[in-house]
Protein backbone atom coordinates (compact mmCIF):
# COMPACT_ATOMS: atom_id res chain seq x y z
CA UNK A 1 0.00 0.00 0.00
CA UNK A 2 2.03 3.00 -1.37
CA UNK A 3 2.47 6.02 0.88
CA UNK A 4 0.68 3.74 3.56
CA UNK A 5 3.02 1.04 4.63
CA UNK A 6 6.20 2.58 5.45
CA UNK A 7 8.75 1.77 8.42
CA UNK A 8 6.99 3.94 10.92
CA UNK A 9 3.61 2.23 10.00
CA UNK A 10 5.21 -1.25 10.45
CA UNK A 11 6.80 -0.91 13.61
CA UNK A 12 3.63 0.17 15.11
CA UNK A 13 2.06 -3.15 13.59
CA UNK A 14 4.12 -5.32 15.16
CA UNK A 15 3.27 -4.06 18.62
CA UNK A 16 -0.03 -5.98 18.13
CA UNK A 17 0.87 -8.42 16.35
CA UNK A 18 3.89 -10.51 16.85
CA UNK A 19 2.98 -12.79 14.25
CA UNK A 20 1.80 -11.22 10.96
CA UNK A 21 3.91 -11.31 8.18
CA UNK A 22 4.22 -7.47 7.35
CA UNK A 23 5.03 -5.70 3.47
CA UNK A 24 6.36 -2.72 2.51
CA UNK A 25 4.75 -0.76 -0.01
CA UNK A 26 5.49 -1.35 -3.40
CA UNK A 27 9.14 -0.40 -4.21
CA UNK A 28 10.22 -0.02 -8.35
CA UNK A 29 13.34 -2.38 -8.95
CA UNK A 30 15.02 0.94 -9.64
CA UNK A 31 14.78 2.72 -6.19
CA UNK A 32 15.74 -0.39 -4.88
CA UNK A 33 18.95 -0.23 -7.19
CA UNK A 34 20.04 2.73 -7.63
CA UNK A 35 18.07 4.80 -4.81
CA UNK A 36 18.67 5.57 -0.94
CA UNK A 37 18.39 2.40 0.43
CA UNK A 38 18.29 3.06 4.05
CA UNK A 39 15.08 5.45 3.41
CA UNK A 40 13.54 3.60 0.93
CA UNK A 41 13.99 -0.47 2.13
CA UNK A 42 15.73 0.08 5.41
CA UNK A 43 13.71 -1.56 8.43
CA UNK A 44 13.99 -1.83 12.25
CA UNK A 45 14.43 -5.55 13.14
CA UNK A 46 11.90 -5.42 15.19
CA UNK A 47 9.39 -5.60 12.16
CA UNK A 48 10.53 -9.08 11.49
CA UNK A 49 8.81 -11.35 9.88
CA UNK A 50 8.71 -8.57 7.20
CA UNK A 51 8.84 -9.21 3.37
CA UNK A 52 9.52 -6.61 0.48
CA UNK A 53 7.18 -6.15 -2.20
CA UNK A 54 8.67 -5.74 -5.64
CA UNK A 55 7.31 -4.11 -8.58
CA UNK A 56 9.36 -4.27 -12.00
CA UNK A 57 9.01 -6.37 -15.26
CA UNK A 58 12.72 -6.82 -16.13
CA UNK A 59 13.69 -10.68 -15.10
CA UNK A 60 17.64 -9.36 -14.76
CA UNK A 61 16.56 -6.09 -12.82
CA UNK A 62 14.19 -7.93 -10.06
CA UNK A 63 16.77 -10.58 -10.17
CA UNK A 64 19.16 -8.02 -8.27
CA UNK A 65 16.92 -6.04 -6.43
CA UNK A 66 15.43 -9.10 -4.95
CA UNK A 67 19.09 -10.28 -4.39
CA UNK A 68 19.34 -7.10 -2.11
CA UNK A 69 16.54 -7.17 -0.41
CA UNK A 70 17.71 -10.63 1.06
CA UNK A 71 20.42 -9.39 2.02
CA UNK A 72 19.21 -6.58 3.96
CA UNK A 73 17.53 -9.62 5.69
CA UNK A 74 13.86 -9.55 3.93
CA UNK A 75 12.21 -12.48 5.19
CA UNK A 76 10.28 -13.09 1.25
CA UNK A 77 10.52 -11.28 -1.50
CA UNK A 78 6.84 -10.45 -3.45
CA UNK A 79 6.45 -9.47 -6.94
CA UNK A 80 3.05 -7.35 -7.16
CA UNK A 81 1.05 -7.94 -10.15
CA UNK A 82 -1.77 -6.53 -8.99
CA UNK A 83 -1.55 -2.69 -8.52
CA UNK A 84 -3.88 -1.31 -10.98
CA UNK A 85 -2.59 2.26 -10.62
CA UNK A 86 -1.60 4.10 -14.05
CA UNK A 87 1.99 5.32 -12.80
CA UNK A 88 2.39 1.81 -12.37
CA UNK A 89 1.44 0.78 -15.86
CA UNK A 90 3.05 3.15 -17.82
CA UNK A 91 6.25 1.50 -15.89
CA UNK A 92 5.51 -1.93 -17.20
CA UNK A 93 4.13 -3.44 -13.71
CA UNK A 94 1.82 -4.28 -11.72
CA UNK A 95 -1.78 -5.32 -13.10
CA UNK A 96 -0.67 -5.04 -16.80
CA UNK A 97 1.35 -7.61 -16.47
CA UNK A 98 -1.45 -10.21 -15.89
CA UNK A 99 -1.30 -10.04 -19.83
CA UNK A 100 1.80 -11.23 -19.83
CA UNK A 101 2.04 -14.72 -17.50
CA UNK A 102 5.07 -16.15 -18.91
CA UNK A 103 6.73 -12.48 -18.73
CA UNK A 104 6.03 -13.08 -14.85
CA UNK A 105 6.70 -16.35 -14.69
CA UNK A 106 10.75 -15.57 -16.33
CA UNK A 107 10.92 -12.98 -13.66
CA UNK A 108 9.60 -15.43 -10.97
CA UNK A 109 12.56 -17.85 -12.21
CA UNK A 110 15.11 -15.25 -12.20
CA UNK A 111 14.46 -14.27 -8.49
CA UNK A 112 14.62 -17.60 -7.02
CA UNK A 113 17.45 -18.40 -9.01
CA UNK A 114 19.18 -15.27 -7.13
CA UNK A 115 17.56 -15.73 -3.28
CA UNK A 116 17.07 -18.48 -0.56
CA UNK A 117 14.04 -17.00 0.76
CA UNK A 118 10.45 -17.44 -0.53
CA UNK A 119 9.06 -15.78 -3.78
CA UNK A 120 5.60 -14.59 -3.81
CA UNK A 121 3.24 -12.89 -6.56
CA UNK A 122 0.45 -10.77 -5.08
CA UNK A 123 -2.18 -10.89 -8.55
CA UNK A 124 -5.86 -10.05 -9.46
CA UNK A 125 -8.58 -12.34 -10.74
CA UNK A 126 -8.03 -10.48 -13.78
CA UNK A 127 -7.69 -7.30 -16.16
CA UNK A 128 -10.26 -5.91 -18.59
CA UNK A 129 -12.10 -8.33 -20.64
CA UNK A 130 -10.07 -11.33 -19.33
CA UNK A 131 -12.86 -14.02 -17.90
CA UNK A 132 -11.47 -14.63 -14.43
CA UNK A 133 -11.38 -18.36 -14.93
CA UNK A 134 -9.18 -19.06 -17.91
CA UNK A 135 -7.12 -15.87 -16.65
CA UNK A 136 -6.20 -17.25 -13.52
CA UNK A 137 -5.87 -20.74 -14.18
CA UNK A 138 -3.21 -19.63 -16.63
CA UNK A 139 -1.65 -17.54 -14.70
CA UNK A 140 -1.30 -19.74 -11.92
CA UNK A 141 0.00 -22.71 -14.32
CA UNK A 142 2.77 -20.03 -15.71
CA UNK A 143 4.40 -19.12 -12.27
CA UNK A 144 3.59 -21.97 -10.23
CA UNK A 145 6.42 -23.98 -12.20
CA UNK A 146 8.68 -20.93 -12.56
CA UNK A 147 9.02 -22.14 -8.66
CA UNK A 148 6.43 -19.28 -6.90
CA UNK A 149 6.09 -20.07 -3.61
CA UNK A 150 2.76 -18.53 -2.66
CA UNK A 151 0.55 -16.74 -4.60
CA UNK A 152 -1.77 -13.76 -3.06
CA UNK A 153 -4.69 -12.61 -4.94
CA UNK A 154 -6.93 -10.05 -4.79
CA UNK A 155 -9.84 -11.45 -5.23
CA UNK A 156 -11.34 -8.64 -7.67
CA UNK A 157 -10.65 -8.34 -11.66
CA UNK A 158 -8.97 -4.73 -12.41
CA UNK A 159 -10.18 -2.31 -15.03
CA UNK A 160 -7.14 -1.01 -16.49
CA UNK A 161 -9.87 1.17 -19.07
CA UNK A 162 -12.11 2.64 -17.22
CA UNK A 163 -11.39 2.65 -13.50
CA UNK A 164 -9.31 4.62 -11.12
CA UNK A 165 -6.98 3.01 -9.04
CA UNK A 166 -9.67 4.04 -6.05
CA UNK A 167 -12.47 2.62 -7.95
CA UNK A 168 -10.73 -0.55 -8.68
CA UNK A 169 -10.47 -1.28 -4.85
CA UNK A 170 -14.30 -0.75 -4.61
CA UNK A 171 -15.94 -1.40 -8.23
CA UNK A 172 -15.38 -5.03 -9.29
CA UNK A 173 -17.29 -7.47 -7.45
CA UNK A 174 -15.14 -9.66 -5.15
CA UNK A 175 -15.17 -13.62 -6.36
CA UNK A 176 -13.84 -15.15 -3.01
CA UNK A 177 -15.22 -18.36 -5.08
CA UNK A 178 -12.74 -18.27 -7.68
CA UNK A 179 -9.90 -18.30 -5.05
CA UNK A 180 -10.87 -21.31 -3.34
CA UNK A 181 -11.60 -22.95 -6.87
CA UNK A 182 -8.01 -22.19 -7.46
CA UNK A 183 -6.73 -23.54 -4.22
CA UNK A 184 -9.32 -26.69 -4.89
CA UNK A 185 -7.04 -27.37 -8.40
CA UNK A 186 -3.60 -26.64 -7.07
CA UNK A 187 -3.48 -27.79 -3.36
CA UNK A 188 0.53 -28.10 -3.07
CA UNK A 189 0.31 -24.27 -4.19
CA UNK A 190 0.00 -21.76 -1.26
CA UNK A 191 -3.06 -19.38 -1.86
CA UNK A 192 -3.77 -16.39 0.04
CA UNK A 193 -6.75 -14.06 -0.18
CA UNK A 194 -7.33 -10.78 -0.34
CA UNK A 195 -9.72 -8.04 -0.93
CA UNK A 196 -12.21 -6.29 1.05
CA UNK A 197 -11.44 -8.43 4.65
CA UNK A 198 -12.83 -6.29 7.19
CA UNK A 199 -11.91 -8.26 10.42
CA UNK A 200 -10.34 -11.24 12.06
CA UNK A 201 -13.29 -13.06 12.73
CA UNK A 202 -13.78 -13.01 8.33
CA UNK A 203 -10.56 -13.88 8.22
CA UNK A 204 -10.75 -16.62 10.35
CA UNK A 205 -13.30 -18.39 7.72
CA UNK A 206 -11.64 -17.73 4.87
CA UNK A 207 -8.81 -20.30 6.28
CA UNK A 208 -10.84 -22.67 6.45
CA UNK A 209 -10.23 -23.05 1.85
CA UNK A 210 -7.44 -21.32 1.81
CA UNK A 211 -4.20 -20.92 3.79
CA UNK A 212 -3.85 -17.43 4.51
CA UNK A 213 -5.25 -13.96 4.34
CA UNK A 214 -3.80 -10.86 3.39
CA UNK A 215 -5.54 -7.56 5.09
CA UNK A 216 -4.90 -4.33 3.62
CA UNK A 217 -6.98 -0.91 4.36
CA UNK A 218 -8.83 -2.05 7.20
CA UNK A 219 -6.08 -3.10 9.21
CA UNK A 220 -4.74 0.28 8.31
CA UNK A 221 -7.81 2.65 9.23
CA UNK A 222 -8.51 0.47 12.04
CA UNK A 223 -5.37 -1.30 13.40
CA UNK A 224 -6.74 -2.09 16.86
CA UNK A 225 -8.23 -5.33 14.94
CA UNK A 226 -5.15 -6.63 14.73
CA UNK A 227 -4.95 -7.50 19.01
CA UNK A 228 -7.26 -10.28 17.45
CA UNK A 229 -4.08 -11.74 15.05
CA UNK A 230 -2.34 -13.69 17.60
CA UNK A 231 -5.18 -14.64 20.17
CA UNK A 232 -7.81 -16.01 17.23
CA UNK A 233 -5.50 -17.16 14.62
CA UNK A 234 -2.40 -18.46 15.97
CA UNK A 235 -3.66 -19.08 19.61
CA UNK A 236 -0.94 -16.98 21.65
CA UNK A 237 -1.44 -13.91 23.71
CA UNK A 238 -1.42 -10.31 21.68
CA UNK A 239 1.68 -8.51 22.53
CA UNK A 240 -0.36 -5.76 23.75
CA UNK A 241 -3.45 -6.18 26.22
CA UNK A 242 -5.24 -3.19 24.87
CA UNK A 243 -4.69 -0.25 21.92
CA UNK A 244 -3.94 2.11 24.79
CA UNK A 245 -0.63 -0.29 25.97
CA UNK A 246 0.09 -0.74 21.88
CA UNK A 247 0.89 3.61 21.71
CA UNK A 248 2.12 3.28 25.26
CA UNK A 249 4.90 1.00 24.00
CA UNK A 250 5.39 2.79 20.56
CA UNK A 251 6.71 6.06 22.91
CA UNK A 252 10.43 4.93 22.98
CA UNK A 253 10.43 4.45 19.12
CA UNK A 254 8.10 7.88 18.85
CA UNK A 255 11.59 9.53 20.92
CA UNK A 256 14.35 7.74 18.79
CA UNK A 257 12.85 8.52 15.57
CA UNK A 258 12.54 12.34 17.04
CA UNK A 259 16.17 12.42 18.05
CA UNK A 260 17.02 11.22 14.62
CA UNK A 261 15.60 14.60 13.36
CA UNK A 262 12.06 12.70 12.07
CA UNK A 263 8.83 14.41 12.79
CA UNK A 264 6.26 12.97 14.94
CA UNK A 265 3.42 13.47 12.40
CA UNK A 266 5.36 10.81 9.93
CA UNK A 267 4.82 8.34 13.08
CA UNK A 268 1.41 9.49 14.34
CA UNK A 269 -0.53 9.61 11.38
CA UNK A 270 -0.49 5.93 10.98
CA UNK A 271 -2.38 5.50 14.58
CA UNK A 272 -5.44 7.69 13.60
CA UNK A 273 -7.64 4.76 13.65
CA UNK A 274 -6.38 2.74 17.09
CA UNK A 275 -9.44 3.78 18.39
CA UNK A 276 -12.98 3.36 16.77
CA UNK A 277 -16.36 4.04 18.31
CA UNK A 278 -15.19 4.62 21.56
CA UNK A 279 -15.70 7.77 23.62
CA UNK A 280 -12.69 10.35 22.91
CA UNK A 281 -11.83 8.88 19.75
CA UNK A 282 -12.68 12.22 17.62
CA UNK A 283 -10.57 13.96 20.29
CA UNK A 284 -7.70 11.73 20.16
CA UNK A 285 -7.84 11.74 15.92
CA UNK A 286 -8.36 15.54 15.79
CA UNK A 287 -5.24 16.09 18.50
CA UNK A 288 -2.73 14.12 16.71
CA UNK A 289 -4.17 15.62 13.15
CA UNK A 290 -3.75 19.63 14.55
CA UNK A 291 -0.95 19.06 16.85
CA UNK A 292 1.50 15.88 16.06
CA UNK A 293 2.51 18.25 12.33
CA UNK A 294 3.56 21.45 13.95
CA UNK A 295 7.37 22.08 14.33
CA UNK A 296 8.83 20.39 17.59
CA UNK A 297 5.73 18.71 18.52
CA UNK A 298 7.71 15.22 20.57
CA UNK A 299 5.96 12.66 22.23
CA UNK A 300 4.08 14.50 25.14
CA UNK A 301 1.20 15.37 21.84
CA UNK A 302 0.55 11.53 21.80
CA UNK A 303 0.65 11.15 25.99
CA UNK A 304 -2.25 13.91 25.70
CA UNK A 305 -4.09 12.43 22.81
CA UNK A 306 -4.24 8.93 24.52
CA UNK A 307 -5.42 10.88 27.40
CA UNK A 308 -8.35 11.68 25.79
CA UNK A 309 -9.40 8.52 25.15
CA UNK A 310 -11.34 5.99 27.16
CA UNK A 311 -11.74 2.51 26.56
CA UNK A 312 -13.62 -0.39 26.05
CA UNK A 313 -12.86 -4.28 26.16
CA UNK A 314 -10.77 -3.64 22.59
CA UNK A 315 -9.28 -7.51 22.39
CA UNK A 316 -12.67 -9.00 21.90
CA UNK A 317 -14.38 -6.10 19.86
CA UNK A 318 -11.35 -6.22 17.47
CA UNK A 319 -12.45 -10.11 16.98
CA UNK A 320 -15.57 -9.40 15.00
Amino acid sequence: MMEWTDRHCRYFHRLLTRRALLYTEMISTGAVRFGDRGRLIGFDPAEHPLAVQLGGSDPEALAEAARICADLGYDEINLNVGCPSRRVERGRFGACLMAAPQLVAECVSAMKASVAVPVTVKCRLGIDGQDPEAALDAFAAAVKPAGADALIVHARKAWLDGLSPKENREVPPLDYERVYRLKAAHPDLEIIVNGGIAGIGEAVRHLELVDGVMMGRAAYREPWRLLAVDPQIFGEAAPAVSPAAALEHLVPYVERALARGERLHAITRHVLGLFCAVPGARSFRRHLAVSAPKLGAGAAVLAEALAMVAEPDPVRRAAA
